[in-house]
């Protein structure tokens, strides 16, 4: 053993004997290995506490192309470490064979945060839920015989053993975990399993306490989370998951730190939600709240959701996966979230000193205020938290003698326990609007050709049983679809007598949509959602005598991807009927039925240049259900992210030069009526500069024609400013560990900034009173200015930026008016160059 080794090894062992969570696990240290542990304040890197701002970003949501601008924006965001889930059944579909190539290169991906200066978060699992197909784990489990997924249960554990151990010793080959000098520094076992606990009893506990120790004895020399758990086996560390951790969760273990792995930025969506939007300030009011009560990390779930590539994405995920994080689905900056949130980290980093090591006291200031103060007074350092918890109720305080303004549901933070630097309501970043411009290529050469799947007869079928199959176990997922048919002899007695009467077609279906046809005619399409399970299918149909044939295209929108029944959820049809004939109900649940499993074009991957000619294709018509349609287009110019616009088709599958695009599904409407997506993200990763085969299957009715090559920006930003506000961020500086005002003054004003390369073009939007609506939907109110057009426009137009007054005066504003907010309204249009989006 060498000198430094030795050394090495001596001050682990101290170490060992000072920090608290040291024994929870033998640390294994090379030369250029850091110790990671922690207290009840924080973790700790080699000894020393810090904070942690972390964000959710996923390596196979996104190209490895464009990993490093995430990143990059990342770290620009304010943020130290990068979490991420390892997905085991994109690694591992069969059992013993491995892809960890493209978009499942986890070690690229973990190097390439390590080269950014920044940590990494690994949650192992296995099981990861994350919206991703069957919670991230393989089929092939289901098929292991007695297995019962995620419990005290041998043939499960044997298996996630295998795969944990397998997984830790790939990043210990890479020298990826902290202790050998690489950027992981957590790694989590299991995923909320309080969720599912009460469905295993006893056995849930002695089931955690397994995979505890089993994760321990891996020796990855960093310590292991759990989380959404108030409390964890040993030495794991307990972990929330939630919107709001500082106000309803309670660590029991007070040795351990308040670690946030999962503050949501917006509610996940399915298709039929809504949009689920969550305010920047909220999502920073629960962060502040949290770091008040002694939190020291949060991980933003999601910082960037990037798209559920191919058949990715759970039962009824959407394809773009949390568009509304701070980072958009097209990796854009979503203003004002990112920038609020930016200011955040950077506020509390710089005063981390006394957050960390100060002692910390509260003192409750009314009804709903709080003031939790961390100071140092051998130092002169303070740094405190006021808080309004009361909804719709702003208020003034008193602490240390001064007054001060504190909005509802809203922290402050006061430098010095003095002056306020942030507030997190008062958002004094710009917002930004998203807009989407249809390419010139779209009509270039837009020539579309089809080719239609053969509706299948009993009689062309292999796989036949008496009453219909299963789903899951016909399809393996390997395959949204399955093809049910059956055949039945009518005699002319049987049909209607009178023509107004047509016979109902009626079938209980357990899978996510169902599209049918009755002696090859399509008679219609019906569908379940995420909220109800099954549906019915009940369509009127034409039949005939003699032989009459149905068949009915079944078809899952991915698999569950939580609960305890994992292992047991099934899909397909549950009965079949034909009612209204002459002679009554025919029950056709045990009329014998053949089935066939994928489609033609998939089997013969007709959507990739290898394959597209392996089948007959001729000019495309419009409303065919279950058909293909293909087409060929040139990349749009620029560098701006690329989007097609699906809202002419109905529900199906999209892929670009054979990579899968994703799931569509624009037919199933939200209450407002509106497409839950319309348009689906094409990364240009994907893209050549010319001919780029684009190939979609639509399963319902459609007019590809109408499908469009669009572009994305995000040129259109604004300012929305109240002169009652006081001035924040830009008013303070740090001097070594301490934070001292650079404007005394705290004047109000704004600032507008383009994308890299581009200009302010247009002042769409100006007034200075009490304007209404958002950022690309601003109105004048009663209080309007006419001025504030004309003031914005001298003072913005051909700039890349501009700084604008907050402050009545310069835009002759009455401020008496007896409406007025005081606000300044502004939104503008940038254009010229790149968007460096």
């Amino acid at each position: 053993m060498t000198v430094r080794a030795a050394a090495v090894l001596v001050a682990a062992a101290a170490l060992a004997l000072l920090l608290p969570g040291w024994a929870a696990a033998e640390w294994t240290l090379t030369k250029k290995g850091s110790v990671v542990t922690y207290d009840a304040r924080s973790l700790m890197i080699d000894g020393k506490r810090d904070l942690f701002f972390s964000g959710a970003i996923h390596y196979p949501r996104s190209p490895p192309e464009v990993w490093p601008k995430l990143l990059e924006r990342a770290k620009e965001g304010g943020l130290n470490t990068i979490e991420t889930y390892i997905f085991w059944n994109a690694h591992e579909p069969e059992p013993g064979k491995y892809n960890f190539e493209g978009r499942l290169d986890l070690v690229k991906f973990l190097k390439m945060i390590q080269e950014h200066d920044m940590y990494a978060i690994v949650r192992i699992g296995p099981f990861i839920q994350a919206e991703w197909n069957h919670g991230g784990l393989p089929y092939w489990l289901r098929e292991i015989d007695h297995i019962i997924f995620r419990a005290n249960n041998d043939p499960y554990k044997k298996e996630m053993e295998k795969w944990t151990r397998f997984i830790v010793q790939k990043l210990k080959d890479a020298e990826l975990f902290a202790s050998q000098g690489g950027p992981v520094i957590l790694t989590q076992i299991e995923n909320e399993y309080g969720n599912i606990k009460k469905d295993h009893a006893t056995d849930g506990d002695k089931y955690l306490e397994w995979a505890a120790q089993m994760a321990l004895s891996t020796q990855t020399g960093v310590p292991w989370i759990m989380c959404k758990q108030s409390s964890a086996p040993g030495e794991v560390i307990p972990t929330c998951n939630g919107r709001h951790c500082g106000d309803t969760w309670t660590l029991r273990d007070k040795n351990k730190p308040m670690l946030w792995t999962e503050n949501w930025t917006q509610q996940f969506r399915a298709y039929g939600d809504q949009l689920a939007m969550r305010s920047a300030e909220d999502i920073a009011y629960a962060v502040l709240r949290f770091f008040a009560k002694g939190g020291s990390m949060v991980n933003y779930y999601m910082y960037h959701g990037g798209t559920n590539f191919g058949r990715t994405g759970a039962s009824y995920v959407l394809t773009g996966y949390y568009d509304e994080a701070p980072l958009d689905e097209y990796g854009m900056y979503k203003e004002p979230k990112f920038g609020h949130l930016r200011d955040l980290h950077n506020v509390i980093r710089s005063y981390q000193k006394a957050f960390l090591s100060g002692k910390h006291s509260s003192e409750i200031l009314g009804h709903g205020y709080e003031a939790q103060i961390f100071e140092l007074p051998e130092e002169n350092l303070c740094l405190s938290f006021l808080s309004n918890n009361n909804t719709g109720e702003d208020g003034t305080v008193i602490f240390r003698g001064d007054k001060h303004y504190v909005a509802s549901r809203s922290v402050s933070i006061l430098a010095g326990c003095k002056n306020v630097v942030y507030n997190t309501k008062r958002v004094f970043v710009q917002h930004s609007e998203r807009s989407y411009h249809t390419s010139d290529v779209t009509s270039k050469n837009n020539q579309w050709e089809m080719f239609s799947e053969t509706v299948p007869k009993y009689k062309d079928t292999k796989v036949r049983t008496k009453e219909p199959l299963e789903q899951y176990n016909q399809t393996k997922d390997a395959s949204d679809y399955l093809w049910y048919t059956t055949s039945f002899r009518l005699e002319s007695d049987d049909l209607p007598f009178r023509g107004d009467i047509r016979p109902v077609l009626q079938v209980k279906s357990s899978a996510h949509s169902m599209t049918g046809f009755a002696n090859d005619a399509f008679v219609g399409s019906a569908r379940g959602s995420k909220q109800v399970k099954g549906f019915m299918f009940e369509k009127p149909v034409d039949l005939k005598v003699g032989v009459n044939h149905v068949v009915l295209l079944s078809s899952t929108m991915g698999m569950k991807d939580s609960g305890g029944e994992l292992a047991e959820v099934k899909g397909g049809i549950q009965e079949c009927l034909i009612q209204g004939l002459n002679t009554g109900t025919l029950d056709l649940q045990v009329n014998g039925w053949g089935h066939k499993a994928a489609l033609e074009g998939e089997d013969k991957e007709i959507y990739s240049e290898k394959g597209v000619g392996k089948v007959q294709w001729k000019p495309a018509e419009n409303d065919r259900a279950a058909t293909w349609y293909k087409r060929y287009f040139d990349e749009p110019d620029g560098d701006d992210p690329v989007v097609l616009d699906m809202s002419s088709m109905s529900k199906g599958m999209i892929f670009v030069n054979g990579e899968g695009v994703g799931r569509y599904w624009v037919s199933f409407r939200t209450l407002a009526g509106t497409p839950s997506q319309a348009v689906y993200h094409i990364p240009r990763p994907f893209l050549k500069s010319k001919d780029n085969l684009l190939a979609v299957f639509e399963e319902e009715m459609g007019k590809p024609d109408g499908i469009l090559v669009q572009t994305v920006t995000r040129d259109d930003i604004c300012l929305l400013i109240s002169e009652h506000n006081p001035g924040q961020i830009k008013t303070w500086d740090t001097d070594g560990d301490k934070i001292k005002l650079i404007a005394e003054d705290h004047s109000r004003r704004g600032t507008l900034m383009c994308p890299p390369e581009k200009t302010i073009q247009e002042v769409v939007f100006a007034s200075f009173g009490n304007p209404d609506g958002m950022c690309g939907n601003f109105t004048v109110g009663t209080c309007h200015t006419p001025n504030a057009k004309q003031i914005v426009e001298k003072e913005c137009l051909g700039k890349p930026s501009c700084m604008l007054p907050v402050d009545h005066t310069v835009y002759g504003a009455d401020i008496n008016c007896q409406s007025t907010t005081a606000t300044l309204g502004v939104q503008v249009r940038c254009r010229g160059g790149k968007n460096g989006a």
